[in-house]
């Protein structure tokens, strides 16, 4: 695994997220579009692996690259019942850094901030083999 290239996003509420300051955390990267439909199929799965890892050390980044930002992306989160962390990437800049070529393209960060896997096109998270990915990853020290 090779450090992932740093970057600092807005939240929903305006607020900037450096992916730089969750090292020490397994970090789990989603580049998705409110207009892609297999981004929309995996949300739910992505909500569960929220809810059952994040008090144990993971955080998910959902990383919208709609180009109405929070426009477009706080009611569908809201319509979903989408409760994870989303960060606004209104001009592509992970595209560019990851030189990701469609969306979903996801990236799973071990606590050193080493990329422990890059994962092209939708999956069920929650799938046992991906969260025994998730558990090996979570119980590697810093």
């Amino acid at each position: 695994g090779k450090p992932l290239a740093d970057f600092t996003l807005p939240d929903l509420q305006g607020r900037s997220v450096q992916l730089a300051s969750l090292r020490g955390k397994v970090v789990f990267i989603n580049i998705w579009a409110t207009w892609c439909a297999p981004c929309v199929e995996e949300m739910p799965t992505i909500q569960q692996l929220h809810d059952r890892l994040q008090s144990r050390g993971l955080a998910v980044l959902a990383v919208s690259l709609d180009a109405l930002g929070a426009q477009v992306v706080a009611p569908f989160m809201q319509t979903h019942r989408l409760t994870f962390p989303t960060l606004l990437d209104t001009k592509s800049l992970t595209q560019r850094l990851y030189h990701t070529t469609g969306v979903p393209e996801s990236f799973i960060v071990d606590r050193r901030g080493l990329l422990d896997e890059k994962i092209v096109g939708p999956r069920d998270w929650v799938h046992p083999k991906l969260m025994a990915n998730f558990e090996r990853l979570l119980a590697m020290p810093n």
